[in-house]
């Protein structure tokens, strides 16, 4: 047996029942609300509904394009990404794969120095160890540097986050992306709070 429900305005609802053997309930609840189900677009849960700690999205950025870098004031490595958190309350977990070289020049040592920021803040400076060189030789180290770190921007404005690198000793060369070989990743997470 169906029930149908006229609409206020228009339209109708029909209940339909299953073909089972037994009794089956249907509770509703004694609160108002709205039901979630499961089917055709527009039948999703909102990110409002979801729970601490879920994924509310994910952003992806690369870049493959080398720079390169004498000075040991920090320049844009190239890669970033932004996002637009959906609540002020939301935490941002970052994750970076970082790919490049540290060359040492001979009879001297350098590293590359790393560092994450959001808009103009600098969020963490990891430091890379350098290699020692042979007397008249130089030497060149391929890095892949993983920062992983979980942000609380307050916000829901769009916010950028970028890398940046410097060569240490302010002489000997440091690269990212090297020889527009290597790929470097930053993956953006919104995790509800």
């Amino acid at each position: 047996m169906s029930i149908v429900l006229q609409g206020s305005t228009s339209g109708s609802c029909t209940l339909q029942e299953q073909a089972i053997a037994g009794t089956t309930v249907l509770t509703l609840p004694t609160t108002s609300g709205t039901i979630l189900t499961t089917g055709s677009s527009g039948q999703s849960i909102p990110k409002a509904a979801l729970p601490t700690g879920s994924v509310l999205q994910v952003v992806y950025g690369s870049t493959s394009t080398a720079v390169t870098s004498t000075t040991s004031s920090f320049a844009d490595t190239g890669l970033s990404a932004s996002i637009t958190p959906t609540s002020s309350s939301s935490k941002i977990l970052i994750l970076v794969s970082q790919n490049g070289l540290q060359k040492t020049n001979a009879s001297s040592s350098n590293a590359m120095d790393l560092t994450l920021l959001r808009g103009s803040t600098n969020l963490l400076s990891p430091n890379f160890a350098g290699a020692m060189t042979e007397t008249g030789t130089a030497i060149g180290n391929i890095i892949s540097a993983s920062v992983c770190y979980l942000d609380s921007p307050a916000t829901t404005s769009s916010t950028t986050y970028k890398t940046q690198f410097a060569s240490r000793n302010g002489t000997s060369s440091v690269s990212v992306q090297f020889a527009n070989i290597s790929t470097s990743t930053i993956i953006l997470m919104e995790i509800a709070a």
